[in-house]
């Protein structure tokens, strides 16, 4: 296998061990902390990701993808110091969120790319700290698959192409994966190298076939955020999967942040959803999936084998 770029350099895709594939050390608001530092939230943050990092790792998590991008607060630095305190590998992501900045509304899917690219090739911003995935989203809040919304993932595909980076996205709702795909077909991606995010938001298990029968993964990564889908719901739908042998085509994560500035307390969101955190999956929903006859061998396919295929780089094509 090929090494996979983390915030502490790179790291061989078959080393990375039990890994979660969509997680966030601190979300912000980019612009905020420069004119009101007062307002920061990253040494709460940071604070915070050591301890849940820590006691993911506690329970066999050895790694996983910070899919925070530059606009929304990405800081390669805070990684890279996390990672050295918790010895846990965090991949970092180029790309966009659904919530794009005005400044890439004028300009077209290739100069989108060549930024892309350059986190790639020359490191973000100057840290030496390059990315190991690309992220995508597309999100009904913004119209949905709209005309900047499509051009945004035309060019992640471009970029996924020129550097083998896999692309981990972001649907809401879930439906939109089917259009993601799509667009990722028409500019020529084999989608093994896509994992389409949030689709565990649906107990759809037809649905969810659909996405893989094409040949793509699926992230189920949104385990904990029970008020939106609940525990035994998303627990059953991916025993579901494994018994029908889909298990060799899904990744599973929290989508969980450790501090994010778009809400006042992030201790508020912490009670409406006591179970959104990085040890979650390890310990309740695999324990939960064993009891109800998923296999040891198809956990470590959720956990360590599918990851690793997925974020281990493709050679450009």
């Amino acid at each position: 296998m090929g090494m996979v770029n983390t915030a502490g350099g790179p790291v061989d895709a078959s080393a990375l061990g039990q890994t979660l594939t969509h997680e966030h050390v601190n979300i912000r608001t980019p612009g905020v902390r420069e004119n009101w530092p007062e307002r920061s939230n990253r040494e709460a943050a940071r604070t915070n990701a050591i301890s849940r990092i820590n006691a993911a790792k506690a329970l066999g998590i050895r790694s996983f993808v910070d899919l925070t991008t530059a606009d929304m607060g990405r800081d390669p630095e805070l990684l890279r110091e996390v990672q050295a305190i918790t010895g846990v590998n965090i991949v970092v992501a180029t790309g966009i969120y659904w919530m794009v900045p005005r400044y890439w509304h004028g300009r077209d899917a290739d100069d989108l790319a060549k930024a892309f690219i350059a986190d790639f090739e020359q490191g973000i911003q100057g840290t030496g700290v390059k990315p190991g995935a690309i992220k995508l989203a597309t999100d009904q809040g913004a119209g949905g698959m709209d005309e900047v919304n499509e051009k945004c993932l035309r060019a992640g595909a471009r970029a996924h192409r020129a550097t083998g980076l896999p692309i981990l996205t972001h649907n809401g709702p879930p439906a939109s994966a089917a259009d993601q795909q799509r667009i990722f077909k028409d500019e020529g991606v084999d989608l093994s190298h896509v994992a389409v995010g949030h689709v565990g938001d649906t107990a759809d298990v037809g649905f969810l076939k659909s996405l893989m029968d094409g040949g793509g993964v699926i992230a189920l990564d949104r385990f904990g955020m029970d008020p939106i889908l609940s525990f035994d719901e998303r627990v059953n739908t991916l025993v579901k999967l494994c018994g029908d042998g889909y298990a060799d085509r899904i990744v599973l994560a929290h989508d969980s942040c450790c501090g994010i500035d778009w809400a006042p307390d992030i201790s508020q969101m912490a009670t409406r959803m006591p179970n959104w955190h990085m040890a979650h999956i390890s310990e309740k929903v695999l324990p939960a999936l064993l009891e109800r006859g998923v296999s040891e061998a198809q956990i470590e396919e959720l956990m360590v084998a599918n990851p690793g295929r997925l974020l281990d780089p493709a050679k450009p094509y």
